[in-house]
């Protein structure tokens, strides 16, 4: 079947190594470029059969991939970034082609080649750093925008070096040819601006209208590949014709339906592009050269980075977000693997440098989420070593923070949360690490601290140490296990309440030393069942049962000692019939073993005893001759004094006011 049994086979590939690859938490690109490894003729098993042809089908990939960039761009995007994206991002294209120049002077490279070197190293992977962010749970924060403004221009700055590297391959073009690249590509982008803005947006829209998703997906691709054949056949880039044409029909109204029905293709042929740029990776080589690429995968990593650090230092950002993003940035990117491409059909770079780059490339990318990881660890250690600088907080307390809530996570609950107690008074703060969510909170005048709760630095600086009680909101299983260990190792009477997203994570959190765990889709599915047997007028008691046994089956097992479950539900459902508050009896107290007359609480505190609960039996209006007991819960009504008073009373050590 030719070309079709190669298509199949490659599809079936990377299926596998994309299920792989996310199994193993990489980006899927990983995967279907290591897929193409496997079904490159240098696998010798399943073997694509056509290579040159499904590299001519993968081109159709790079210009759908370019498309999409285009419908996507957006100047918004770059507004609270813009500074270090539009003034930063050259300087750093700038710097890493230089000292790319000067890696591939180093190895004795020509001086095109080592440009060549220096440019396709200046960009980064957008991919990988979006899934990277998304799977670290970072997007949203300060330093993920920062990053992906950066990329947004890097991406943008791929289209020139495609029209001018490959003039300066062949002298004998000189600079003649390459003005003359440079003049079609601005009377192209003239052109787009006078008449595409209009004419393409107008057939768009008249498809739009016949209601077909069928001709309005077809119109899309006709748009973005006709654009960009009709730029080919001008001897310029069939990318950046698709680039420019998805930039005009971003603007339309249509822009946003546009991106979504092209995505899916756009990944289809993506795909093949992938695959196509895995079967140039020969594992031979890869082998046969290992010093090498393991030198430039050094080289890139520690040198693009440092450029990436001290660019973000120098823009004025600081905390954790120079170090982010330079152990974020630092790979070669899928860009890089296009304009590599177009390099060695050019002729402007040879096969070993192109599989020598194609090699460091695609070993920085693999490495990406697991350095990127370390970028808490290592910005505790930075911490510790340097610790001038001071955590980002805002509306702390001027008096500091004693016997507070700590609440960790600036989500909708953490929000909530805190707006209430804003009401209420109390003293408390919030941790979070989104920096969107931190403008937020400092909006609404909640105090509130830039940081990673899990470290033992940002717990610090709410002090942890003298909280009376810290609330997990976050609903990551890792997070909350590492915020509890770091709670309970600076204050062991620190009262945790966790959210729990599984129901299988509630026990984890118990005994991890939670004192109180929450399962908020439980909760909501329960108040639904309560109200669909409302509707269905069966009695209260019945309701309330079931609610009972229902709850006794999820939160039952967590609960151990004198206040069991049934004990503490016994406490929840009579609570509602008095206006009164529940004082535990601490051991040794002048309470204990002496009836409700010898102890004249009424006489001494000002306070009623209205109701005793024991081991999980609830006794209402005991007589005066009732005998109070060690780890008895007595319910009493009185002043808020005569309710301290007796408080004071029940504790252990403590004697008659």
């Amino acid at each position: 079947m030719g070309i079709a049994t190669d298509i199949v086979l490659i599809v079936l590939a990377a299926l596998i190594g994309g299920m792989v690859a996310q199994r193993l938490g990489l980006p899927l690109i990983i995967g279907y470029i290591l897929a193409g490894v496997a079904v490159s003729p240098h696998a010798g098993v399943l073997v694509v059969s056509n290579v040159h042809d499904i590299n001519l089908l993968s081109e159709i990939g790079v210009a759908l991939l370019l498309f999409a960039l285009g419908l996507e761009f957006s100047l918004r995007e770059l507004q609270p970034v813009r500074r270090i994206a539009l003034v930063g991002t050259p300087i750093q294209m700038a710097l890493t082609i230089a000292y790319g120049w000067g890696i591939g002077w180093y190895l004795g490279w020509p001086w095109l080649a080592s440009l060549w070197l220096g440019t396709l190293m200046a960009f980064s992977s957008t991919m990988v750093i979006l899934k990277t962010l998304a799977n670290q749970g970072w997007m949203g924060t300060l330093s993920s925008r920062v990053m992906i403004g950066m990329l947004i221009v890097q991406d943008l700055a791929v289209v020139p070096p495609m029209i001018i590297l490959p003039k300066l391959g062949d002298p004998a073009t000189g600079l003649a040819m390459l003005g003359v690249a440079t003049a079609k590509a601005c009377a192209f982008m003239a052109a787009m601006i006078l008449l595409g803005t209009r004419f393409l947006p107008w057939i768009l829209a008249r498809v739009a209208k016949s209601g077909s998703r069928e001709l309005f997906l077809l119109a899309v691709t006709a748009i973005g590949l006709g654009v960009g054949y009709t730029t080919y056949l001008a001897g310029l880039s069939l990318a950046f014709g698709a680039f420019v044409a998805g930039m005009v029909l971003s603007e339309s109204d249509h822009g946003h339906q546009a991106l979504s029905d092209i995505v899916p293709l756009r990944d289809l042929f993506g795909l093949l592009f992938f695959v196509s740029v895995g079967m140039l990776l020969e594992p031979r080589f890869l082998l046969e050269h290992l010093e090498t690429i393991l030198v430039l995968v050094f080289a890139v990593g520690m040198g693009k980075g440092m450029i990436f650090f001290f660019i973000a230092r120098i823009f004025g950002y600081g905390n954790v977000i120079p170090l982010a993003v330079g152990l974020g940035l630092f790979q070669i990117g899928e860009f890089a693997l296009v304009l590599a491409k177009v390099g060695l059909e050019a002729g402007a770079i040879s096969q070993e440098i192109h599989a020598l780059v194609l090699s460091t490339a695609v070993v920085t990318m693999i490495l990406t989420p697991l350095i990127s990881g370390q970028t808490a660890r290592l910005y505790a250690l930075q911490r510790r070593r340097f610790r001038s600088e001071p955590l980002y907080s805002v509306n702390l307390p001027r008096e500091g923070l004693h016997r507070h809530i700590v609440v960790v996570g600036c989500g909708r609950v953490g929000m909530q949360l805190a707006l209430v107690l804003q009401k209420l008074g109390g003293p408390f703060v919030l941790v979070d690490l989104d920096q969107r969510r931190i403008e937020l909170a400092k909006n609404a005048s909640l105090p509130v601290i830039f940081g990673d709760a899990a470290q033992r630095l940002v717990l610090k600086a709410a002090r942890v140490a003298h909280a009376d009680m810290v609330l997990i909101t976050t609903p990551g299983l890792a997070v909350a296990l590492g915020v509890i260990r770091q709670v309970l190792a600076m204050n062991r009477a620190c009262r945790i309440v966790v959210r729990a997203s599984d129901v299988s994570h509630m026990p984890l959190f118990r005994e991890a030393g939670a004192v109180g765990v929450i399962h908020p889709e439980f909760e909501a599915g329960l108040e639904f069942v309560r109200q669909a047997l409302l509707h269905q007028q069966l009695p209260s008691a019945t309701i309330q049962k079931v609610s009972d046994t229902i709850r006794q089956d999820i939160y039952g097992p967590l609960w151990h000692g004198a206040l069991t479950w049934p004990t503490l539900e016994q406490l929840r459902i009579s609570q509602p019939q008095f206006d009164l508050e529940w004082i535990p009896l601490q051991r040794a107290t002048p309470l204990a073993d002496i009836s409700l007359r010898r102890g004249k609480i009424r006489e001494t505190t000002g306070a009623s005893v209205v109701g005793v609960m024991r081991d999980g039996t609830l006794v209402v209006n005991p007589d005066a001759d009732f005998v109070l007991h060690q780890n008895d819960v007595i319910a009493v009504i009185g002043t808020p004094t005569a309710c301290q008073n007796l408080r004071r009373l029940a504790k252990s050590g403590s004697s008659h006011p």
